[in-house]
Protein backbone atom coordinates (compact mmCIF):
# COMPACT_ATOMS: atom_id res chain seq x y z
CA UNK A 1 0.00 0.00 0.00
CA UNK A 2 1.37 3.41 -1.00
CA UNK A 3 1.14 6.50 1.15
CA UNK A 4 -1.45 8.95 -0.17
CA UNK A 5 -1.36 12.52 1.07
CA UNK A 6 -4.81 14.02 1.36
CA UNK A 7 -6.30 17.37 2.33
CA UNK A 8 -9.35 18.26 4.45
CA UNK A 9 -12.70 17.84 2.78
CA UNK A 10 -14.12 21.08 1.39
CA UNK A 11 -17.71 22.09 0.67
CA UNK A 12 -18.10 24.02 -2.58
CA UNK A 13 -21.31 26.05 -2.89
CA UNK A 14 -22.74 27.63 -6.00
CA UNK A 15 -25.97 29.02 -7.36
CA UNK A 16 -26.87 28.00 -10.91
CA UNK A 17 -29.46 29.90 -12.93
CA UNK A 18 -31.54 27.80 -15.34
CA UNK A 19 -33.78 29.14 -18.07
CA UNK A 20 -37.44 28.05 -17.98
CA UNK A 21 -37.05 26.60 -14.48
CA UNK A 22 -40.48 26.94 -12.86
CA UNK A 23 -40.67 29.11 -9.76
CA UNK A 24 -41.75 26.06 -7.77
CA UNK A 25 -38.28 24.54 -8.35
CA UNK A 26 -36.30 27.72 -7.70
CA UNK A 27 -34.30 27.07 -4.53
CA UNK A 28 -33.93 23.35 -5.25
CA UNK A 29 -30.79 22.08 -3.54
CA UNK A 30 -28.55 19.44 -5.09
CA UNK A 31 -25.55 17.67 -3.58
CA UNK A 32 -22.94 16.14 -5.90
CA UNK A 33 -20.39 13.50 -4.91
CA UNK A 34 -17.94 11.99 -7.37
CA UNK A 35 -14.97 9.65 -7.89
CA UNK A 36 -15.09 7.68 -4.67
CA UNK A 37 -12.67 4.96 -5.87
CA UNK A 38 -13.71 2.85 -2.90
CA UNK A 39 -11.01 0.20 -2.84
CA UNK A 40 -9.45 0.40 0.62
CA UNK A 41 -6.59 2.61 -0.59
CA UNK A 42 -7.84 5.73 -2.34
CA UNK A 43 -10.67 6.68 0.03
CA UNK A 44 -10.64 6.35 3.80
CA UNK A 45 -13.71 5.29 5.75
CA UNK A 46 -13.35 8.49 7.79
CA UNK A 47 -13.47 10.76 4.74
CA UNK A 48 -16.40 8.86 3.25
CA UNK A 49 -18.36 9.09 6.51
CA UNK A 50 -17.62 12.82 6.71
CA UNK A 51 -18.83 13.36 3.14
CA UNK A 52 -22.05 11.46 3.88
CA UNK A 53 -22.66 13.43 7.08
CA UNK A 54 -22.10 16.76 5.32
CA UNK A 55 -24.41 15.75 2.48
CA UNK A 56 -27.20 14.84 4.88
CA UNK A 57 -26.76 18.02 6.94
CA UNK A 58 -27.56 20.03 3.81
CA UNK A 59 -31.05 18.46 3.62
CA UNK A 60 -30.83 18.25 -0.19
CA UNK A 61 -33.69 17.70 -2.56
CA UNK A 62 -31.50 15.43 -4.70
CA UNK A 63 -28.13 13.75 -4.32
CA UNK A 64 -26.31 13.16 -7.60
CA UNK A 65 -23.32 10.81 -7.91
CA UNK A 66 -21.08 11.13 -10.96
CA UNK A 67 -19.17 7.88 -11.26
CA UNK A 68 -15.97 5.94 -10.55
CA UNK A 69 -17.32 4.22 -7.47
CA UNK A 70 -14.66 1.51 -7.65
CA UNK A 71 -11.21 1.38 -9.23
CA UNK A 72 -10.41 -2.05 -10.69
CA UNK A 73 -11.87 -4.71 -8.40
CA UNK A 74 -15.69 -4.83 -8.04
CA UNK A 75 -15.54 -6.66 -4.69
CA UNK A 76 -15.99 -3.55 -2.48
CA UNK A 77 -19.13 -2.31 -4.26
CA UNK A 78 -21.57 -4.04 -1.90
CA UNK A 79 -19.76 -2.56 1.13
CA UNK A 80 -19.85 0.86 -0.50
CA UNK A 81 -23.56 0.54 -1.19
CA UNK A 82 -24.18 -0.14 2.49
CA UNK A 83 -22.19 2.99 3.39
CA UNK A 84 -24.13 5.08 0.87
CA UNK A 85 -27.41 3.77 2.26
CA UNK A 86 -26.99 6.45 4.93
CA UNK A 87 -27.43 9.22 2.34
CA UNK A 88 -30.76 11.04 2.53
CA UNK A 89 -32.41 13.28 -0.06
CA UNK A 90 -36.05 14.31 -0.33
CA UNK A 91 -36.48 13.18 -3.94
CA UNK A 92 -33.86 10.44 -4.04
CA UNK A 93 -30.34 9.63 -5.16
CA UNK A 94 -29.33 9.27 -8.82
CA UNK A 95 -26.03 8.30 -10.39
CA UNK A 96 -24.13 7.85 -13.62
CA UNK A 97 -21.17 5.51 -14.06
CA UNK A 98 -17.54 6.30 -14.84
CA UNK A 99 -14.75 4.69 -16.82
CA UNK A 100 -13.66 2.56 -13.83
CA UNK A 101 -17.17 1.20 -13.26
CA UNK A 102 -16.73 -1.66 -15.71
CA UNK A 103 -18.83 -4.14 -13.74
CA UNK A 104 -22.00 -2.26 -14.58
CA UNK A 105 -24.66 -4.79 -13.67
CA UNK A 106 -23.07 -5.57 -10.33
CA UNK A 107 -22.88 -1.89 -9.44
CA UNK A 108 -26.45 -1.24 -10.59
CA UNK A 109 -27.72 -4.19 -8.57
CA UNK A 110 -25.82 -3.19 -5.43
CA UNK A 111 -27.05 0.39 -5.64
CA UNK A 112 -30.64 -0.55 -6.41
CA UNK A 113 -30.70 -2.55 -3.17
CA UNK A 114 -30.13 0.68 -1.21
CA UNK A 115 -32.38 2.93 -3.29
CA UNK A 116 -29.80 4.55 -5.58
CA UNK A 117 -30.94 4.74 -9.20
CA UNK A 118 -28.19 4.44 -11.82
CA UNK A 119 -29.03 6.15 -15.11
CA UNK A 120 -27.30 4.69 -18.18
CA UNK A 121 -28.59 6.64 -21.17
CA UNK A 122 -31.79 7.20 -19.21
CA UNK A 123 -34.02 10.06 -18.09
CA UNK A 124 -35.69 10.49 -14.71
CA UNK A 125 -38.09 13.08 -13.31
CA UNK A 126 -37.67 12.86 -9.52
CA UNK A 127 -38.70 16.51 -9.03
CA UNK A 128 -41.63 16.34 -11.42
CA UNK A 129 -42.09 16.62 -15.16
CA UNK A 130 -40.72 20.18 -15.31
CA UNK A 131 -37.07 19.17 -14.80
CA UNK A 132 -35.34 16.19 -16.38
CA UNK A 133 -32.35 14.38 -14.85
CA UNK A 134 -30.34 12.68 -17.60
CA UNK A 135 -27.66 10.08 -16.93
CA UNK A 136 -25.41 9.23 -19.86
CA UNK A 137 -23.21 6.22 -20.50
CA UNK A 138 -19.55 6.86 -19.83
CA UNK A 139 -17.86 8.93 -22.54
CA UNK A 140 -15.23 6.22 -23.17
CA UNK A 141 -17.76 3.42 -23.46
CA UNK A 142 -19.13 2.16 -26.75
CA UNK A 143 -22.62 3.11 -25.55
CA UNK A 144 -22.15 6.87 -25.22
CA UNK A 145 -24.99 7.89 -27.51
CA UNK A 146 -26.61 11.12 -26.29
CA UNK A 147 -28.69 11.86 -29.39
CA UNK A 148 -31.42 9.22 -28.90
CA UNK A 149 -31.62 10.20 -25.24
CA UNK A 150 -32.12 13.91 -25.90
CA UNK A 151 -34.73 13.28 -28.58
CA UNK A 152 -37.04 12.11 -25.78
CA UNK A 153 -36.91 15.50 -24.03
CA UNK A 154 -38.90 18.52 -25.18
CA UNK A 155 -36.51 21.28 -26.25
CA UNK A 156 -38.18 23.76 -23.88
CA UNK A 157 -37.71 21.51 -20.84
CA UNK A 158 -34.81 22.25 -18.44
CA UNK A 159 -32.46 19.35 -17.86
CA UNK A 160 -29.49 18.41 -15.67
CA UNK A 161 -27.07 15.95 -17.26
CA UNK A 162 -24.82 13.52 -15.40
CA UNK A 163 -21.78 12.64 -17.51
CA UNK A 164 -18.67 11.42 -15.73
CA UNK A 165 -16.02 12.71 -18.15
CA UNK A 166 -16.08 16.51 -18.70
CA UNK A 167 -14.65 16.06 -22.21
CA UNK A 168 -18.17 15.04 -23.21
CA UNK A 169 -19.18 18.70 -22.84
CA UNK A 170 -17.66 19.45 -26.24
CA UNK A 171 -20.00 17.01 -28.00
CA UNK A 172 -22.98 17.90 -25.81
CA UNK A 173 -22.94 21.46 -27.16
CA UNK A 174 -25.19 20.07 -29.93
CA UNK A 175 -28.03 19.87 -27.39
CA UNK A 176 -29.47 21.92 -24.60
CA UNK A 177 -27.69 21.14 -21.35
CA UNK A 178 -28.70 23.52 -18.59
CA UNK A 179 -26.18 22.00 -16.20
CA UNK A 180 -23.75 19.15 -16.80
CA UNK A 181 -22.26 17.54 -13.69
CA UNK A 182 -18.98 15.68 -14.14
CA UNK A 183 -15.97 14.39 -12.23
CA UNK A 184 -13.15 12.18 -13.53
CA UNK A 185 -10.26 14.66 -13.29
CA UNK A 186 -9.87 14.75 -9.47
CA UNK A 187 -9.24 18.44 -10.09
CA UNK A 188 -5.77 17.52 -11.34
CA UNK A 189 -4.91 16.57 -7.70
CA UNK A 190 -1.96 18.98 -7.64
CA UNK A 191 -2.47 22.71 -8.19
CA UNK A 192 0.50 24.96 -8.87
CA UNK A 193 0.00 28.42 -7.34
CA UNK A 194 -0.26 31.06 -10.04
CA UNK A 195 -0.53 28.45 -12.78
CA UNK A 196 -3.34 26.01 -12.09
CA UNK A 197 -3.66 22.21 -12.16
CA UNK A 198 -0.33 20.48 -12.71
CA UNK A 199 -1.60 18.43 -15.69
CA UNK A 200 -2.01 21.68 -17.67
CA UNK A 201 1.69 22.39 -17.13
CA UNK A 202 2.56 18.81 -18.05
CA UNK A 203 0.40 19.07 -21.15
CA UNK A 204 2.24 22.24 -22.21
CA UNK A 205 5.61 20.61 -21.57
CA UNK A 206 4.53 17.52 -23.51
CA UNK A 207 3.68 19.61 -26.57
CA UNK A 208 7.14 21.22 -26.44
CA UNK A 209 9.01 17.95 -25.93
CA UNK A 210 10.24 15.90 -28.91
CA UNK A 211 8.03 12.85 -29.44
CA UNK A 212 10.87 10.37 -28.99
CA UNK A 213 11.43 11.66 -25.42
CA UNK A 214 7.83 11.84 -24.19
CA UNK A 215 7.42 8.21 -23.17
CA UNK A 216 10.54 8.34 -21.01
CA UNK A 217 9.45 11.29 -18.86
CA UNK A 218 7.45 10.65 -15.65
CA UNK A 219 3.70 11.42 -15.66
CA UNK A 220 3.68 12.44 -19.35
CA UNK A 221 1.97 9.23 -20.43
CA UNK A 222 -0.38 9.07 -17.44
CA UNK A 223 -1.73 12.62 -17.51
CA UNK A 224 -2.22 13.13 -21.20
CA UNK A 225 -4.94 10.51 -21.83
CA UNK A 226 -7.11 11.32 -18.77
CA UNK A 227 -8.87 14.22 -20.49
CA UNK A 228 -8.29 16.37 -23.53
CA UNK A 229 -9.55 19.57 -21.94
CA UNK A 230 -7.62 19.98 -18.71
CA UNK A 231 -8.92 23.54 -18.52
CA UNK A 232 -12.15 21.85 -17.43
CA UNK A 233 -10.45 20.15 -14.50
CA UNK A 234 -12.65 21.57 -11.74
CA UNK A 235 -15.37 24.09 -10.97
CA UNK A 236 -17.91 25.89 -13.13
CA UNK A 237 -17.43 26.54 -16.86
CA UNK A 238 -19.50 27.93 -19.69
CA UNK A 239 -19.23 25.64 -22.73
CA UNK A 240 -21.01 27.32 -25.59
CA UNK A 241 -24.55 27.87 -24.30
CA UNK A 242 -24.24 25.06 -21.76
CA UNK A 243 -23.08 25.09 -18.15
CA UNK A 244 -20.57 22.54 -16.84
CA UNK A 245 -19.49 21.81 -13.27
CA UNK A 246 -16.63 19.42 -12.42
CA UNK A 247 -16.35 17.99 -8.90
CA UNK A 248 -12.79 17.27 -7.67
CA UNK A 249 -13.92 13.93 -6.22
CA UNK A 250 -13.35 12.14 -2.93
CA UNK A 251 -10.91 9.41 -3.92
CA UNK A 252 -7.25 10.20 -4.41
CA UNK A 253 -4.47 8.53 -6.39
CA UNK A 254 -0.89 8.45 -5.13
CA UNK A 255 1.03 10.52 -4.29
CA UNK A 256 -1.97 12.63 -3.21
CA UNK A 257 -3.44 16.12 -3.35
CA UNK A 258 -1.88 19.57 -3.02
CA UNK A 259 -4.09 22.68 -2.95
CA UNK A 260 -6.82 20.48 -4.44
CA UNK A 261 -8.99 19.17 -1.59
CA UNK A 262 -11.62 16.46 -1.97
CA UNK A 263 -15.04 17.96 -2.48
CA UNK A 264 -18.73 17.88 -1.65
CA UNK A 265 -20.63 20.19 -3.99
CA UNK A 266 -23.83 21.95 -2.89
CA UNK A 267 -25.76 23.52 -5.79
CA UNK A 268 -28.84 25.71 -5.47
CA UNK A 269 -30.94 26.17 -8.59
CA UNK A 270 -32.66 29.42 -9.42
CA UNK A 271 -34.93 30.53 -12.26
CA UNK A 272 -33.54 32.69 -15.03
Amino acid sequence: MRLIINEPLKIERLIVAIADLPSSLSGTKLVQLSDLHYDGVRLSEKLLAEAIDISNEENPDLILLTGDFITDDPTPIERLALRLKRLNARAGIYACLGNHDLFRERIINAFSQVGIKVLWNEIAYPLGEELAIVGLADFWSLEFEPEPVFTHIDSHLPRIVLSHNPDSAEILQKWRVDLQLSGHTHGGQVVIPGYGPAPILLQDLRRRTPKFLRNFLPFFKKCSPVVKYWQWSEGWHQVGKNQLYINRGLGTYAPGRFLCPPEVTVITLESR
